[in-house]
């Protein structure tokens, strides 16, 4: 059965990668492998009760990732639509790629730390669809956002779900991740963007070729509204969620019900053809939900690897077969580029104890920035990727061949930057 379920797995995978040459939308071939995998789980198993369970607590999981994508990405089509953004647009003054990558890729590494790798993901690519014109460089962009927010999300307990789970099981304290992650993270990103940049010195851009619009259907009061409720939305879902221990999602969700009273009573004086375009109907109806369904289905297959015990097997095998912990860190976080990072932390926070690895131990700290950074060498590896590729359309080879490598190079950068930090500070 086991080996079953990983052949239909790597098959589904394979065709997502292969999506634009079989003609097959991926959200399609994601929910089938989802759904096979699970099928097989429940012919095989006699005790189909124990099957509906895990996947009824799987599922949850996944709505929980679900729900807040789908807040996140109404929040920011919200702002979009009253073109709040423009204020942010009018404030950059470079006309030169290269220094407005910089800028974006910095943003994009500071507001993941403060927010989330994902949620930063939406917002900057987002902001890059008005920004730039020119479709191959937006791509570029929005490739360099996504490893710039997994590198800030990997140097927090709340910016990226795995330090979180890191955190909350006891094996980082705050403090130390931030200190001891944090220029291994940087180095991360500044190694791809050294060379990116290199790349697009001297070529200009015009800003705002691309931002005429037939109507305005919003005052620039209403825009900046919308953004600044918007922005302190997002950044008060990592807040609150620490204060009160809610699950991110009923934060994001009581946030976009809030944006949506604002929405309405800042509307409500206007007739239906101008107040349409702006109310979170009409954002919702404009949200990538094939995304939001290919994430649903990829999620599953993972969760069907982890129920049938192949990922826990995995990382058995791992211990066994390498006996550097370097090393098995290191392979954890490339693994994270093709399986989802967060069953990979949960199987090694299963394996070692905290007797085996005490807390804020070499072992804990290199674990949160190698699982939070390797899912850039893919696409789909990480939830800022897929939240970029759901918005532009970046396709699963695009990626490898223009963005992979350079998150691989940033990846052994900021691993080597680790190593050697404690090797010289003896930590």
């Amino acid at each position: 059965m086991e080996l079953i379920i990983t052949a239909v797995f790597v098959l589904g995978y394979a065709c997502i990668a292969l999506e634009h040459s079989i003609g097959i939308n991926k959200s399609a071939t994601a929910l089938i492998t989802g759904a096979v995998c699970w099928g097989i789980f429940m012919v095989a198993m006699p005790d189909k009760g124990a099957v509906t369970t895990m996947l009824s607590e799987h599922l949850g999981s996944v709505s929980e990732i679900l729900f807040f994508l789908l807040g996140a990405m109404t929040i920011v089509e919200l702002i979009d639509a009253h073109e709040g953004f423009q204020a942010i647009i009018d404030s950059i003054r470079t006309r030169k790629y290269a220094t407005l990558l910089w800028i974006v890729c910095f943003v994009s590494f500071c507001l993941s730390a403060v927010l989330d790798n994902m949620t930063t993901s939406i917002v900057m690519v987002s902001l890059l669809r008005k920004l730039i014109p020119d479709r191959n460089k937006k791509l570029l962009f929005a490739g360099m956002v996504v490893i710039s927010a997994n590198a800030g999300g990997a140097w927090t307990p709340i910016g990226d779900v795995t330090t979180t789970m890191l955190w909350i099981g006891n094996q980082i304290t705050v403090v130390n991740i931030i200190i001891k992650t944090f220029a291994a993270s940087m180095v991360c990103m500044v190694v791809p963007l050294l060379i990116v940049s290199a790349r697009l010195k001297g070529q200009p851009i015009d800003l705002h070729q691309n931002d005429e619009k037939a109507k305005q259907n919003s005052t620039t009061s209403e825009g900046n509204t919308v953004l600044w409720i918007g922005v302190v939305i997002l950044i008060m879902v990592p807040v609150v969620k620490t204060i009160t221990h809610l699950p991110p999602y009923i934060v994001m969700l009581f946030g976009l019900g809030t944006l949506w009273v604002v929405t309405e009573l800042i509307h409500r004086g206007k007739n239906s053809e101008d107040k349409d375009p702006l109310t979170v109907a009409h954002a919702l109806r404009k949200i990538d939900t094939p995304n939001i369904l290919f994430f649903l289905g990829i999620l599953l297959s993972v969760a069907s690897l982890e129920a049938t015990g192949q990922l826990h097997y995995l990382a058995e095998k791992l211990d066994k077969t390498i006996a550097n912990d370097s090393a098995i860190v290191i392979l954890i976080g490339l693994l994270s580029a093709v399986v989802d990072n967060v069953p990979l932390v949960a199987a090694a926070q299963g394996m070692y104890s905290l007797e085996h690895f005490p807390t804020d131990s070499y072992f804990w700290e290199f674990l949160a920035y190698t699982a939070g950074t390797g899912g850039s060498i893919l696409i789909i590896g990480s939830a800022a990727g897929v939240a970029a590729m759901g918005i532009e359309k970046i396709d699963f080879f695009w990626y490898l061949k223009r963005i992979g490598w350079l998150a691989l190079l940033g990846y052994f950068a900021g691993a080597a930057t680790y190593i050697l930090q404690v090797a010289l500070l003896h930590t």
